[in-house]
């Protein structure tokens, strides 16, 4: 099983949770601790693509924290995924994930539009080579 790409894993988590990050209530019994930290189910995540949910858990864990977390000029982390904010684990900075998605979806953007039109000077060069002979 090929393991899923960054943009698919982001955009998923992206779609799955949108509602629960516009939804935050503060002071709500039911509500989150933070509205920018969201529970994620990594399980549920993980059963969109067929892979071990532990897959999901260790590419934001592992690659997704140390790749796009950071430190403030005060010294406290923005973190990309937290394993526990107050009460709610595992949970991603949904508007962190919103921008490196946005910006992984612009690149992805960018490599088809080349390929198109370098396949498309291809096929035209072939057109031209074909019918100069």
């Amino acid at each position: 099983m090929k393991p899923p790409s960054d943009l698919r894993i982001l955009r998923t988590i992206y779609k799955m949770y949108y509602r629960d990050f516009i939804s935050f209530a503060l002071g709500k019994e039911n509500s989150r601790q933070s509205k920018v930290y969201v529970p994620i189910d990594c399980k549920q995540v993980a059963i969109k693509f067929g892979v071990d949910g532990d897959i999901v858990f260790g590419r934001l864990y592992y690659h997704f924290e140390n790749r796009y977390g950071y430190k403030k000029a005060d010294g406290s982390d923005v973190h990309f995924f937290a394993m526990a904010v107050g009460r709610d684990n595992k949970c991603v900075n949904f508007p962190l994930l919103a921008s490196v998605l946005a910006e992984l979806e612009a690149d992805h953007s960018k490599f088809r539009w080349s390929i198109v039109i370098s396949t498309t000077a291809v096929i035209i060069s072939l057109i031209a080579l074909y019918l100069g002979k």
